[in-house]
């Protein structure tokens, strides 16, 4: 598989010797004022169309954009219609490249948009897919049944187990007929929070010619760079830590030059591309980024250690957290923290007592999604999982009793107070 170059950030050394680390190359990457009557940032590129200079340099765009003829690095692809770009979208993605050291990014209306998107542009019909499970209740339903009636079979293996699950379901796979091409995990789990091997299920995908993709929207970009270790492929919903504030909806896929082009090739024909608006929210978010995942880790961490201790709670999922010890191991080696994400088992394990605490919450809110300023709570086997089977979800550990806490950024000792009250109505 084609590997990600070194990110420009550390292309020329190290940050002591002159270049800038990316929380500082947020403010500014990719744009220069003199470009925009001095504009200190961007303004919004709120336009469908952009006039070519010439009938000669129409037809050069639209034949690099469409790969009729291959466009020479050193000269920059042109603006043509904002389905294909837009210069809001590539300021956007050249930032996003930073922080995960890739080649090439693409930017997506949504989160299930970048991925079903990159499956679709890199896994032939009649080839087949393995991933991890639980993943986010969205990709179980298009990887359980989207992808198989399209003609794409997919086989799924536990979160955290040892590669040669994976080995094993590319096997039965392949006596049917389908070789696998992309080897798709959620690390951590969504919402159980086990940490999956990514340099072990890299290599075994490219064993088979296969593509590891990885979705990093619980850690990343900050706390897990999934392509330092071996994957081909960063999938985020940006809706999320990227953008942090509970006003835009995005996703993005980064990796490869080679990679990306022909996610963005499919991107510009099924026209899911990201609007102009909803990146410039997202270049405002990346510039708080660091500051944002610091202070809600910081919290989550305080925030689990007071639950594991709490008489109603009988346990406490966290990246890294517990004594187990091959988690730990796996945490240690590809995560740089372990996010802002906790999920607990109340001791009644009852979904009445789910929802007493969830009623009873007054600073966090009752709500899915995650990656925001403020703390919301919610229910996963009756809400963001609840197209997942029952039985198919009791063997996840998406119980009945499962809450999820998405920690945001108040005070940590407030919240704790919060969930003291509500936990006691359970």
């Amino acid at each position: 598989m084609t590997k990600a170059k070194t990110p420009k950030w550390k292309a020329v050394g190290h940050p002591a010797e002159g270049e800038a680390r990316p929380e500082s190359l947020m403010m500014s990457y990719g744009y220069n004022p003199r470009w925009s009557e001095g504009a200190i940032k961007p303004p919004i590129f709120q336009t469908s169309t952009f006039a070519f200079r010439s009938a000669e340099e129409g037809k050069e765009y639209f034949a690099w954009a469409y790969g009729l003829e291959e466009r020479d690095p050193a000269r920059p692809m042109g603006l043509i219609y904002s389905r294909l770009n837009n210069p809001n979208v590539e300021i956007l993605e050249e930032r996003l490249n930073l922080w995960d050291a890739a080649e090439e990014s693409a930017v997506f209306a949504s989160g299930m948009a970048a991925i079903s998107t990159s499956i679709l542009a890199l896994v032939p019909i009649g080839s087949s897919v393995v991933f991890s499970e639980p993943v986010y209740g969205g990709t179980d339903y298009l990887m359980a049944h989207v992808l198989p009636s399209m003609g794409i079979p997919t086989r799924c293996f536990r979160a955290g187990a040892d590669p040669q699950a994976a080995e094993q379901a590319i096997a039965e796979l392949a006596a049917a007929g389908t070789p696998c091409r992309m080897v798709y995990l959620e690390t951590p789990s969504n919402p159980t929070l086990v940490s999956t091997d990514v340099a072990g299920m890299a290599e075994v995908a490219h064993r088979h010619e296969a593509v590891c993709a990885v979705d990093n929207t619980l850690l990343g970009p900050l706390y897990q760079h999934p392509l330092e270790h071996g994957a081909d492929l960063v999938l985020y919903s940006a809706t999320k830590y990227l953008g942090g504030h509970s006003d835009v909806v995005a996703g993005a896929a980064l990796g490869s030059c080679e990679l990306i082009g022909k996610i963005k090739m499919l991107r510009t024909i099924l026209g899911n591309m990201l609007e102009p608006y909803s990146a410039w929210l997202l270049l405002r978010s990346l510039e708080t980024a660091k500051l944002r995942m610091t202070c809600s880790r910081k919290n989550a961490e305080k925030i689990a250690r007071w639950l594991d201790r709490h008489p109603k709670v009988s346990r406490v999922l966290y990246p890294g957290y517990g004594d187990d010890e091959t988690q730990q191991e796996i945490c240690e080696r590809q995560c740089a923290g372990g996010g802002a994400l906790i999920s607990f088992e109340l001791e009644e394990g009852s979904e009445a007592a789910a929802f007493r605490f969830l009623d009873a919450v007054r600073l966090a809110h009752l709500a899915v999604s995650l990656g925001a300023n403020e703390t919301l709570v919610e229910h996963p086997a009756s809400m963001t999982h609840s197209d997942v089977p029952p039985e198919r979800r009791e063997a996840m550990g998406i119980t009945a009793g499962l809450v999820r806490i998405a920690v945001g950024i108040e005070h940590p000792d407030d919240l704790i107070a919060d969930f003291a009250q509500a936990l006691d109505t359970v």
